[in-house]
């Protein structure tokens, strides 16, 4: 077996809890309403693409001129984005501290929008822990994108053979495996724990 020498962990899901629809309960209280809202207006599509690096001033323009009855809704997704992640897993943080308080080389890979990942640093300061982080909207690439891992590896100089991904989202282990990476899909802290020892890593 490869012996594992870096861990890459996913955030979002993974580390702390990520939900659009907490604020818009109070802002579109109708759940019928509420979900053709996401479905039509501001989708995954459009979410995924401020990953990709695309502004909020322009992806709020975009939506607007196509739904100009919607924009104070649509401007609410970024104005309480901070409500959508409102708690970290405390067990699976705990996870990745007590792997970087061993000695293990711990990096984080994640589909963020840049200023947004800036905001969620502020909240949760335990992202600042590990070695460093590859934020998609930053570098205008997002996973399941092979080319995204490639990245991570050179500019964190990760062996890919030698490297687990972590991540709550099956393409997204996917995309690492085939990027040369091992990878794990993520269900939960206790599971994590017995994946990892499976991989000679004690968590």
């Amino acid at each position: 077996m490869t012996e594992i020498r870096h861990i890459v962990f996913d955030i979002g899901k993974v580390l702390i809890h990520y939900d659009p629809n907490l604020p818009f309960q109070r802002i579109i209280p109708d759940p019928d309403e509420r979900a053709a809202f996401f479905a039509t207006v501001c989708t995954h599509d459009w979410n995924i693409e401020q990953d990709r690096g695309r502004s909020w001033e322009e992806a709020e323009a975009l939506l607007i001129d196509e739904f100009p009855e919607q924009e104070d809704n649509i401007r609410a997704f970024r104005k309480y984005w901070p409500e959508m992640v409102p708690h970290a897993y405390e067990d699976s943080v705990a996870v990745m501290t007590g792997l970087i308080e061993a000695g293990q080389d711990v990096t984080m890979l994640t589909n963020f929008a840049a200023d947004t990942f800036s905001e969620a640093r502020k909240m949760y300061p335990f992202l600042n822990a590990p070695r460093g982080v590859t934020v998609s909207g930053e570098i205008g690439l997002i996973k399941p994108d092979v080319a995204i891992y490639q990245r991570h590896a050179k500019d964190f100089a990760l062996e890919p053979a030698q490297t687990v991904f972590i991540d709550d989202s099956f393409p997204n282990v996917e995309g690492a495996r085939a990027a040369g990476w091992q990878a794990v899909h993520f269900t939960g802290a206790e599971q994590l724990k017995a994946d990892l020892r499976e991989l000679g890593v004690e968590a």
